[in-house]
């Protein structure tokens, strides 16, 4: 049976401010994997904390809202169990950045075949806007009064520095582009990072969905520009304050982590296999403690 938007919508009524750009992106997901032809029972949303993480709820496919700044552990654990899984990884950039980036660098290097989507809208929306790493400079939040002093965070540029193996940035005010790029990162073989300019229409006064139209350059209209050459990638972010959109580097080269993992049954997901052992497999165990 075909795969339709209405397989994916539930009761749930989403709770974000009139004109935030997470419908977008609940609206770009959902579109996605109907285009691929995903059923609801095969996807899994685990969520940070913050309005981003509140989407795990709002779709009817498994869904897992854990601790802040930690989606990424508990997704990469799910899809070791189940590789036969869709995997999203869902979070805010104070979730992905802040507290989560020491997660973000490891799922990056590890390169687990899945999709992690960063909803950005330059400081934390949720607890009333308050700076985050991706604020811009001489912002004004509840706690930066006079501006923010440093430089955001380019996430970007440590994504590339970390190996990542498929790096994309999209924009709320083009959906269909988003929804491209979605449907790009979930069918790349390993780890894939999709930062989506999600503006705050309640505290970021700055960074509005009009800035972005007007600032914001399409990767596809940079001639020559090739996304499997690392050095080019930096170069392009360098020289457009890592303002574009479209997927900026993939490698199709780099072995996923599960192809590589040692004494991982990739036949079967683990979640089906036999894990039972018996009194001899325990003490050649216990054996090698000793």
């Amino acid at each position: 049976m075909k795969v339709t938007l209405k397989d994916y919508k539930n009761d749930v009524k989403p709770d974000w401010c009139a004109g935030c750009g997470d419908f977008s992106v609940l609206a770009g997901i959902n579109r996605a994997v109907v285009n691929l032809g995903i059923k609801p029972e095969n996807v899994v949303i685990s969520a940070g904390i913050g309005c981003s993480g509140k989407i795990s709820g709002y779709t009817k496919a498994y869904g897992v809202q854990g601790l802040h700044g930690r989606s990424l552990p508990i997704a990469q654990g799910i899809k070791l169990a189940n590789q036969d899984l869709t995997v999203f990884a869902m979070g805010g950039d104070g979730d992905g950045y802040a507290i989560g980036i020491g997660h973000a660098v490891h799922a990056m290097k590890r390169n687990v075949n899945m999709t992690y989507i960063v909803m950005d809208n330059q400081l934390y929306a949720l607890t009333k806007g308050q700076m985050s790493p991706k604020s811009a400079e001489g912002l004004v939040t509840t706690t930066t009064l006079e501006g923010v002093m440093e430089k955001p965070l380019s996430a970007l540029k440590v994504a590339l520095s970390c190996e990542v193996t498929f790096l994309a940035q999209a924009f709320t005010g083009d959906i269909k582009g988003m929804m491209a790029i979605f449907e790009e990162a979930i069918k790349h073989d390993g780890f894939s990072l999709v930062n989506v300019f999600s503006p705050c229409k309640t505290y970021n006064y700055y960074n509005t969905p009009e800035w972005y139209k007007e600032n914001l350059t399409n990767l596809d209209d940079i001639e020559g520009y090739d996304n499997t050459n690392k050095l080019e990638a930096y170069r392009i972010l360098e020289e457009y304050n890592d303002l574009v959109t479209g997927v900026i580097y993939k490698n199709n080269n780099k072995p996923k982590y599960e192809s590589i993992l040692k004494n991982y049954d990739q036949s079967k997901p683990l979640a089906h296999q036999n894990l039972e052992f018996d009194q001899e497999m325990f003490k050649n165990l216990c054996d090698e403690f000793r």
